[in-house]
């Protein structure tokens, strides 16, 4: 397994989409931001903010695209091109439907799902599919024909407590993964299930 260089947050820009479920990928890559005291600062050249942290003793580049999210590809191969950084050495984090919120699985390869922003990022990398993905939950309404409003509205208060703390438990999960026992870092995150109040 290549080393992780490159982790991307997906998400649509501007005011009106912050703490959509849409951006939950981008809530993880805004995290470790946090975490490593650092700061996402724009960078024209390669369509987002991006940052450059120490994480786990690994040196890794950071991507919070600032395109709308189906045409999150734009902005993954511009920084994957400039820094030479292969498709299998990059994490991208996504909101996932098929999942409920406070549960989050790391996987590497597969198709799109259906999500836009993987969608536009496999054919910019080629056609490559073995990146790395962080599929953070943020639950299904129901009815495919209410996705599209469902995925664009702020979760409950209840639903995005339990996304962030699965949020915290992937960046707590993440060095597992950069130091390449994938299988312990999926075990770790697995187990864990936020979307249920603790048994106290």
């Amino acid at each position: 397994m290549l080393a992780i260089q490159l982790i991307v947050g997906l998400g649509n820009p501007g005011k009106s989409y912050e703490g959509t479920r849409h951006n939950a990928g981008a809530f993880f890559v805004e995290e470790l931001a946090r975490q490593c005291s650092s700061a996402l600062t724009p960078e024209s050249k390669f369509h987002g903010d991006t940052a450059r942290v120490s994480f786990a003793g690994h040196e890794l580049r950071l991507l919070r695209p600032s395109t709308f999210m189906n045409k999150s590809g734009l902005a993954v191969a511009a920084l994957a091109n400039f820094y030479r950084i292969a498709p299998e050495a990059i994490l991208v984090a996504h909101d996932e439907l098929d999942i409920a919120p406070g549960t989050a699985r790391f996987k590497q390869g597969g198709g799109h799902g259906g999500h836009n922003g993987l969608r536009d990022i496999i054919p910019a990398l080629g056609g490559n599919r073995e990146f790395h993905r962080l599929r953070v939950g943020i639950g299904h309404p129901g009815r495919a024909s209410e996705v599209s409003n469902y995925v664009l509205a702020k979760p409950s208060k209840a639903d995005r407590q339990a996304i962030d703390a699965i949020v915290d438990e992937a960046v707590a999960s993440l060095p597992l993964l950069l130091a390449g026992d994938a299988v312990k870092a999926m075990t770790r995150l697995h187990s864990v299930d936020s979307s249920q109040p603790p048994n106290f």
